[in-house]
């Protein structure tokens, strides 16, 4: 992710609100370039495999639907390493993913 990122508005949703129950940090921002951000956060020990990749994409299609809006930049930020098989899937869904955190 840009270490120059700007937001005017920046606000947490709560999984609850998506009705899951994973243990992940989903943040909503509005950049002052004027782009809807979609981030998220995951911190965990185990490989991040295509199956979390694809329960991802249906948390990002809930928030798409509870914020009425297609988000323009989707970021995740995550600890665990990566299976390439999930980063190629996530990079082909619109996704920039950064595991430095």
């Amino acid at each position: 992710m840009q270490k120059d990122l700007i937001f005017k508005k920046f606000e947490r949703v709560e999984p609850k609100e998506l009705g899951s129950r994973k243990k992940i940090e989903i943040y909503y921002a509005l950049g002052v370039d004027k782009n809807y951000y979609a981030i998220f956060k995951l911190e965990a020990k185990s490989r991040f495999l295509k199956k979390n990749a694809e329960d991802l994409i249906t948390l990002l299609g809930k928030l798409i639907d509870l914020k009425d809006h297609n988000f323009k930049k989707k970021y995740l930020l995550i600890s665990s390493p990566l299976c390439s098989k999930a980063k190629a899937f996530l990079k082909d869904n619109g996704f920039k993913v950064d595991n430095k955190i």
